[in-house]
């Protein structure tokens, strides 16, 4: 009961932060959240830890968190690190999946051509990177790219939310990459993985300048 309760609670944050109704440097009180979300304090903390572990929040000075600035260069040092790892899985991917594994891929891909819903598209999505993390075969690649996919979780998923055309060029991405995993070809898989997250960072960087004109910094403790 305590872990979907922290389940619902680091959604709704999310959501809340990335819509820009919590600012940087808001503090994110543990009684007032129970109060809100009708749960005791063990739940909220969980969800807090979470998001701080997403990025998304951290402590200050009295252990009480906040919602974190990201800055510009914090955004794209964690796409860049986040490009680096999942094209490596990628170009591995395209040697040791089965051919199975590669039809499958390809089934996702045709379901997210069918999607026009932000929120389906964005689980279609998460399909489609666990399939080649788990095509690549490579354990401690993965654990890497999970702690990072956790912390651009939220930008991720605002790139469909927020920007129309980030769907469809997801979808064109998504195909070439599948495409080229299918001809077994390592090198361009490597480099269209990149190029897909790019195009992901570049939305998100839009969004949070958007975020830094919409909303005052506020002082924390």
């Amino acid at each position: 009961m305590i872990i979907r309760a922290a389940d619902c609670i680091f959604e709704s944050l999310i959501e809340t932060i990335m819509a820009g109704q919590l600012a940087p440097g808001e503090p994110l009180v543990e009684h007032s959240l129970a109060e809100k979300f009708g749960v005791s304090r063990t739940p909220v903390r969980e969800a807090l830890h979470r998001l701080a572990q997403a990025g998304l929040a951290e402590r200050g000075t009295r252990r009480a968190y906040f919602v974190r600035e990201m800055t510009p260069e914090d955004l794209a040092e964690l796409f860049e690190a986040t490009g680096e790892i999942e094209s490596a899985l990628a170009a591995l991917a395209a040697k040791r999946m089965s051919e199975i594994e590669r039809r499958q891929l390809m089934a996702i891909v045709e379901s997210g051509d069918a999607c026009d819903d932000p929120t389906t598209y964005s689980d279609i999505n998460r399909q489609f990177h666990e399939a080649i993390k788990l095509g690549a075969r490579n354990m401690t690649l993965a654990a890497t790219l999970d702690e990072l996919s956790m912390r651009t979780f939220a930008w991720r998923t605002a790139n469909f939310r927020e920007d129309s055309r980030r769907l469809a060029s997801s979808r064109s991405e998504h195909r070439q990459i599948a495409d080229a995993i299918l001809d077994l070809d390592v090198d361009l898989t490597r480099r269209l993985v990149c190029s897909h997250v790019a195009s992901s960072y570049l939305v998100s960087s839009d969004i949070l300048t958007r975020r830094k004109t919409e909303l005052p910094v506020q002082p924390h403790a």
